[in-house]
């Protein structure tokens, strides 16, 4: 089956060549960070979906500028599926319908999940690595930063999603040989991607703050731009930080210390 969870170098020497879903998020954005330091050539997609928190497409186009500006050119394209996802019932994407606070919980996370936002992005992802690999007569893979955290899992989020989807894929495709998912982080948290991020970033010569504070997590941000820093995502992000011994860059409606208080009272009322 064409599914990889490890990295692996290409055979013969050849230019290692990925695609890869870049949200805008820091997920993403470290899992493009540590591509880069491994040397592949990578083009990325992002979408706009009708998601209420699309201040994440601008944050993608200002790291991609950054590393532009520190010669480091990278293709990226944005997909506009607004007008067929925006109809599609989530608290991501519904007017009225709010973003829920505190930690992630099974039933908070059904009302962020976006009905199957990623077999659509990675089946978009697919045919597009499907067109690279034959225009530029090359194997490539698909690389996503999905993790599994320290919570209950987005069922589009697990490996036996991708392997599922992966096999139909190959069934599905002449040349199929030819793609293969690459998934680093499916096994980890946010706090493996920042660390991992942070080793990338110093191979690059690329300022850890600039890049992430050119990123989007939260939910909910405000008009502004700002995270809540009160939604499932923003908790779980703000604890990564804090458990790499750094302030998030990002800017916050609160100050870092009180949306890190409330963060590790969330994570206190969890354990209790």
């Amino acid at each position: 089956m064409a599914f990889e969870s490890t990295d692996t170098q290409m055979d013969g020497g050849a230019l290692m060549r990925a695609v890869m879903a870049l949200s805008g998020g820091m997920d993403s954005t470290g899992l493009l960070m540590r591509l880069l330091a491994d040397g592949y050539k990578v083009s990325c997609l992002s979408y706009n979906y009708g998601q209420k928190h699309s201040i994440e497409l601008e944050r993608a186009k200002a790291n991609i500028a950054y590393l532009a500006s520190n010669g480091i050119e990278v293709e990226h394209r944005i997909a506009d599926l607004s007008s067929a996802m925006g109809i599609f019932h989530s608290a991501l994407t519904t007017d009225g319908y709010e973003v829920p606070e505190g930690h992630y919980e099974e039933e908070q996370m059904k009302q962020t999940v976006v009905p199957n936002r990623n077999a659509i992005f990675a089946s978009i992802l697919y045919g597009y690595a499907l067109s690279v690999a034959l225009r530029e007569d090359t194997n490539i893979v698909i690389a996503l930063g999905v993790h599994s955290g320290d919570h209950a899992i987005y069922p589009d989020c697990r490996p036996e999603f991708y392997e599922a989807i992966s096999r139909a894929f190959e069934v599905g495709n002449w040349d199929s040989e030819k793609v293969s998912f690459h998934l680093p982080y499916i096994g980890g948290d946010k706090e493996l991607i920042l660390r991992d991020a942070e080793q990338a970033l110093s191979t690059l010569n690329l300022d850890f703050d600039t890049v992430f504070a050119n990123t989007n997590t939260s939910y909910n941000p405000d008009s502004q731009g700002r995270s809540s820093g009160r939604s499932g995502a923003d908790v779980e992000r703000i604890l990564a930080f804090h458990a790499i011994g750094r302030k998030d860059p990002v800017a916050y409606v609160d100050s870092w210390e009180s949306v890190l208080a409330n963060a590790l009272h969330v994570e206190q009322e969890m354990k209790a």
